[in-house]
């Protein structure tokens, strides 16, 4: 059964100030868009494009990070490859060496299990929960009292939604909770890689490339979906059988070209496009200077640790790349702010809005307390904030947090599952025992104590009254060196079995990290209630406030989308380049200049095969007449962010033309406003992938899959 996914009147159809290619719709804004998607190209019609129960938005999965879609009747999966390196991290070892080499499965039976905690979400269902959310929250809730009735009410909608068997559902707000979307998912739990080029294709340009262009990187990989021969999802086992989804996108055959409408859908992560102009600030003023120059030393500290060891290079090879892309693209955010007058536009916007709520006395009456208690919560969390980015840096050493989630798990499971915290409930069991499996291969003991010793520096940063005596205290009796010699946390059978002893035996246990987390733990919890006596605050008044900017804008008859949350959305744009002074970026990039960009050294050391048969012009079938050669990748205007990497690109009949897979540097302070003269998504383009599978690897029974006549 289709629910129509429309947030009444007066939540989705007004708001902020929209550009043409601006915005991450949600699929029932449709109907409302319809107009505007027919004149910028699409040929589908707009209803049947907002339909879930059909092609293509029902093809779209998420990986739980990353965005993916069908592309074929199978279960095949196609995503980036930067969406599946950690499986190719996780498969790989010394003398079989993925990350490199690639990986190509013959058959099915070839194909590897992906990473503990891998899944593949398909999306069912996104309908309205306000009323259910909002049940018993009234004005007189202290925040914590608030923030604790929504997070009962949400959990007994999840279970609810999750009696249905395989169904992954969660309770998401819009709107700073002006709303409430539940978004049902089928979760499959048995995903394999299939195949991901060698590294030299798949990550060409590496960090250096990283956020730039123009780039040549054929950044695609596949899994597979696999559920039990009746059809139910569970993890790996060999008697499963490839998934037969619903629907798969069809792979475009009409050669995409410079100005043609283009559409991605995925499952965006965060933006922060209806922040406070006090909170861009302070952001930028203060948090991001910190989180970069952190995440630059945790990049910094893994290398000098990682350096000359072979085994601990692959195993921290993920966790590397992901400290790496972000901390560029602070870089960038910060950068970004200035080129575009962001703190400008934001007080500009903020003063107008105001002055809308001060000219009129029942808007005054009925906005106005809240953004003066908006206001003055913002200060407060301005500098937990901060505080929190040090705090944080201590999870970044394996055992102890795993030392940490452990005795969490044992102190939840004394209560009834409905009262436990999320993430800690039964439903999450599997999904902590393969992140605590995870450990095994991607965790060094004495990488892992370099990392400690850098975060505990940073740790002792914070003022003492906002840090955990008790934590430091005992790391100091202990001693760094005794911490890792004297655990047994380090071997995956002991860390496992940790999952099914009660309390007790972790207050007993003679285990250095876990008399840590014993340690932690009452000065954690009372943190974690003061946070929720915030947020229970924040949701109130920026709810409200929220309401205030809806009926600003529709009195402005402008359209609104809600800031990215991790659900469903799609947006349009076309194929374009830039100019900027002194600079032209065409809309794609080429064989030639690939060849021209390799040097068979380092980040720009593309499989030799490859450089042989784009010398030689052997593009096949796959050739652009227009262009006269190969593309390789293109850029767009459409509106992403992170999450959307993998995101399946559309054509205006909603076929496959390649997968999203990064932004500009200066374009991606568009998490907190869209400049069409500056934002730029880039795109591999699909005929790069299918060349690649025909020409390189071998690849032809997946091209067969797919329907492609190679």
């Amino acid at each position: 059964m289709r629910y129509p996914v429309m947030i009444g009147a007066s939540a989705l159809l007004f708001a902020a100030p929209v550009l043409a290619e601006e915005g991450m719709w949600m699929p029932g804004q449709t109907p409302a868009l319809g107009d505007k998607l027919k004149a910028a190209g699409l040929e589908l019609s707009p209803d049947d494009l907002g339909n879930l129960q059909a092609a293509p938005l029902n093809a779209i999965v998420s990986l739980g990070g990353c965005s993916a879609s069908f592309v074929s009747p199978d279960g095949l999966v196609a995503s980036n490859h930067h969406c599946v390196y950690g499986s190719i991290q996780y498969n790989s070892k010394p003398g079989q060496d993925y990350l490199t080499d690639g990986f190509f499965a013959k058959t099915n039976g070839d194909e590897l299990p992906a990473a503990p905690g891998s899944r593949i979400f398909v999306i069912e269902d996104l309908r309205d929960v306000t009323t259910a959310m909002n049940k018993g929250i009234t004005s007189r809730l202290s925040g914590l009292d608030r923030f604790n009735r929504l997070e009962s009410n949400r959990k007994m909608l999840i279970a609810a939604c999750e009696q249905q068997a395989n169904r992954r559902c969660d309770v998401r707000p819009y709107f700073g909770g002006q709303t409430y979307y539940l978004q049902q998912q089928l979760e499959i739990k048995d995903v394999r890689l299939v195949y991901a080029p060698a590294g030299g294709t798949g990550n060409f340009g590496g960090e250096t490339d990283n956020w730039q262009w123009p780039r040549h990187t054929g950044d695609f990989g596949f899994y597979r979906a696999y559920v039990a021969p009746d059809g139910a999802s569970l993890p790996y086992a060999k008697e499963n059988v490839p998934y037969k989804p619903k629907s798969w996108l069809k792979i475009a055959q009409t050669p995409l070209k410079d100005g043609d409408f283009v559409m991605v859908a995925g499952f965006p992560g965060v933006t922060q496009r209806h922040w406070t102009a006090a909170e861009v600030r302070h952001n930028f003023d203060q948090v991001y200077a910190i989180d970069q120059q952190l995440r630059a030393d945790y990049s910094s500290a893994i290398e000098k640790a990682i350096a000359g060891n072979a085994d601990a290079e692959i195993k921290y090879a993920s966790i590397l790349k992901g400290s790496d892309n972000y901390k560029k693209k602070l870089l960038g955010e910060i950068a970004g702010a200035d080129a575009i007058d962001l703190m400008g536009r934001k007080a500009r916007d903020d003063a107008a809005f105001r002055a809308w709520v001060a000219a009129d006395a029942a808007r005054t009456a009925q906005y106005g307390a809240a953004l003066t208690s908006l206001d003055g919560l913002v200060g407060e969390s301005n500098q937990a904030r901060v505080d929190n980015l040090r705090l944080a840096t201590l999870g970044r050493a394996q055992l102890l947090s795993a030392a940490q989630i452990l005795y969490r798990w044992s102190k939840e499971r004394e209560k009834p599952d409905a009262q436990r915290e999320p993430g800690y409930q039964d439903r999450d069991r599997l999904g902590i025992r393969e992140r605590l499996t995870q450990v095994e291969r991607r965790f060094d003991a004495g990488v892992d104590k370099q990392l400690l010793q850098q975060a505990l520096g940073e740790y002792a940063k914070v003022s003492a009254d906002k840090r955990n005596a008790p934590l430091e205290a005992r790391i100091a009796s202990i001693g760094i060196d005794r911490l890792y010699a004297d655990t047994m946390l380090g071997d995956t059978a002991q860390r496992i079995a940790w999952m099914d002893k009660p309390a007790s035996e972790f207050e007993a246990s003679s285990d250095p990290f876990l008399q840590l987390a014993v340690a932690a733990y009452p000065g954690t919890m009372a943190d974690q209630d003061k946070t929720k006596d915030r947020a229970g605050k924040l949701q109130a008044a920026r709810a409200q406030v929220m309401a205030g900017q809806l009926a600003f804008a529709q009195s402005q008859g402008r359209t609104l989308f809600p800031d990215a949350n991790g659900s469903l959305r799609f947006t349009y744009g076309k194929v374009t380049g830039k100019q900027r002074d002194g600079l032209i970026w065409t809309p794609f990039t080429t064989a030639e200049g690939l060849v021209a960009k390799h040097t068979g050294r380092g980040e720009f050391d593309a499989p030799d095969l490859v450089i042989e048969k784009l010398k030689a012009r052997d593009f096949g079938s796959y050739a652009d007449a227009t262009l006269g050669t190969l593309p390789i990748n293109y850029l767009s205007t459409v509106d992403i962010t992170n999450g959307n990497s993998g995101s399946a690109t559309l054509n205006s009949k909603g076929e496959f033309v390649g997968l999203a897979f990064d932004g500009t540097l200066d374009g991606v302070v568009s998490d907190w406003s869209y400049d069409a003269g500056i934002n730029r998504t880039i795109h591999v383009d699909s005929r790069y992938m299918l060349w690649t599978m025909a020409k390189i690897d071998g690849a032809g029974r997946l091209l067969k899959e797919m329907g492609v006549n190679w």
